[in-house]
């Protein structure tokens, strides 16, 4: 049954989210910026603590326990789990990492660059299709790492880790039924222990900055919140968008990252860097027409 006087309003919630939830994860350096003082593996530790809480009280609040309960009762798959929970642990440390470094256009690099290896993942570990100009934009993505890696003698390996860590980790999390929320609760139950352990660790050398002033101590608990807020937003999108709009709307977060790494960190750009991102952003848009015209046609719109 054709639904068109539902499908707009629905529709445009769905881009409402996905807005909220690119600006979120795009504005991120902005709040990391903020920890003065604070070692990035410190961060991270209070970010799988404080996440995990926090979504204790949201599944709660939300009543999602039954997919959690069903996923804790299965230990096969929770070998997975864990390799996503590592994998997304690694992404944030080194994302952190790289705001305290002042190394943001390598972080929005990273993560224009993680369709292009979803796509290269997808052909080698999948053994998917490749359309032509997919193909061509994965070309050009590792010319310009290439470029560089002779030109500049260095390798962006904050780039290729991050898009290589989130690339995997979606690989990985495909095989997993579980809702982002719920994933990602798992996930960071499963890191809790080891977060627990490093923290008393922390707090026995006198290492640790939690609780030594009221503002970093509020950062540190914020941490967590700022981590599920954009993933309910996401997954208010994900219900509501196709998977191609999605796609487009993916390009806001690195996008809003390049243009803080600019004009707030004041982060240098060689021309060397620039040919780079130019070369990455046509691949992109390779990339995105290739998916926009292979999309299957939808006549009707349904729950």
């Amino acid at each position: 049954m054709l639904r068109s006087n539902n499908a707009d309003p629905e529709a445009a919630k769905g881009v409402g989210f996905g807005l909220a939830a690119y600006v979120m994860w795009g504005c991120f350096p902005l709040f990391f910026a903020l920890f003065e003082g604070v070692p990035a593996y410190e961060i991270l530790i209070h970010r799988i603590i404080w996440s995990c809480l926090f979504l204790v009280g949201l599944i709660t609040l939300l009543g999602r326990w039954a997919p959690v309960r069903l996923a804790l009762a299965e230990p096969k798959r929770l070998g997975r789990v864990l390799g996503c929970a590592l994998l997304i642990a690694l992404n944030w440390g080194l994302y952190i990492y790289a705001v305290e470094t002042k190394q943001v256009l390598q972080a929005s690099l990273g993560y224009f660059l993680t369709p292009l290896v979803n796509v290269a993942l997808g052909m080698l570990v999948l053994r998917e299709f490749m359309a032509r100009l997919q193909l061509v934009a994965l070309g050009l993505a590792t010319l310009a790492i290439a470029i560089q890696f002779f030109l500049l003698g260095e390798l962006p390996w904050i780039s290729l880790a991050l898009a290589l860590s989130f690339g995997t980790y979606g690989l990985l999390r495909k095989q997993i039924p579980l809702d982002g929320l719920s994933g990602l609760f798992v996930e960071t139950l499963l890191l809790l222990p080891l977060g627990l352990l490093a923290l008393s660790w922390l707090s026995l050398q006198e290492l640790s900055h939690f609780a030594d002033e009221q503002f970093t101590t509020l950062l540190l608990i914020a941490s967590g919140v700022i981590t599920a807020l954009p993933l309910m937003a996401f997954a208010g999108a994900a219900r509501r968008l196709r998977l191609a709009t999605l796609g487009f709307l993916m390009y806001i977060n690195p996008s809003i990252q390049f243009l803080i790494a600019l004009l707030v960190f004041h982060e240098p750009l060689s021309p060397i860097q620039l040919t780079t991102f130019l070369l990455i952003w046509t691949g992109l848009a390779m990339y995105s027409w290739s998916a926009w015209q292979s999309r299957p046609s939808r006549a009707l719109v349904t729950d």
